[in-house]
């Protein structure tokens, strides 16, 4: 057998590693076209998961309902409903339709299930309400193990108090309820852009934001949020 030689060996592998992490690969996209086998059972399909499960006695809370993705929180739930798909990135542009209600939150979550240092993998996050539209650095902010923990003692200072309130950046909006609008999220490095129906809505800039393996896209739900044509771009 011939024996390649290891710097050959390398280059080749560094070779097939580019081709798979290229600017403007499609990592996820889904328009939802498709019924479920039992609609008695959360069933999305196509890499979706969900929270259900374990936050909500197992029963239904995502619904595949006329080409779109009904996610809604069921009364036994101890927490917001979680839909998950995994996508491997450090620079993206995410893009979905949405409509939410009156009082409702939708939540484009960016998550890292490897990085030990925050609760759950949180990384940043894009909170979306009728009125107002927040950009959150997670990862050095509340979801620091850290920073938690004191928190949930309620032990915090002032000076965590302040750094808190710097980790985030709020934009009034004003969105109608039941309404479809088109969503831009595009992370650049420590900075997350927002548009809405191609107006630039706000932009935030934090160290979390940069972290290098972020693999996990949640959608995260208060309450009721319908979503549709989900797609993630990989820009770096």
């Amino acid at each position: 057998m011939t024996r390649l030689p290891f710097r050959f060996l390398a280059l080749t592998s560094l070779i097939t590693l580019s081709t798979h992490l290229c600017a403007g690969d499609i990592l996820l996209e889904d328009h939802f076209e498709r019924q479920e086998s039992n609609d008695a059972k959360e069933d999305i399909g196509n890499g979706w998961s969900t929270n259900s499960r374990t936050r909500a006695a197992g029963n239904k809370q995502a619904d595949l309902d006329d080409g779109a993705l009904y996610i809604y929180r069921h009364a036994v739930a101890d927490h917001g409903v979680s839909v998950v798909h995994e996508a491997a990135f450090k620079d993206a542009k995410i893009s979905l339709r949405f409509k939410i209600g009156d009082g409702d939150e939708l939540g484009i979550n960016i998550a890292d299930m490897n990085e030990k240092s925050v609760h759950a993998g949180h990384l940043c996050v894009a909170k979306i309400r009728l009125g107002k539209l927040t950009l959150v650095d997670l990862k050095t902010g509340r979801m620091d193990l850290g920073m938690r923990e004191k928190s949930q003692a309620k032990t915090l200072d002032a000076a965590d108090k302040k750094l808190l309130a710097d980790k985030e950046k709020s934009f009034p909006i004003k969105l109608d309820a039941d309404t479809w609008y088109q969503l831009e999220l595009v992370i650049d490095g420590p900075t997350m852009t927002t548009r809405i129906d191609g107006k630039e809505i706000g932009a935030f800039s934090s160290p979390g934001i940069d972290h290098a393996t972020k693999s996990r896209l949640r959608l995260a739900v208060a309450k009721n949020a319908w979503v549709d044509d989900v797609m993630i771009e990989r820009t770096k």
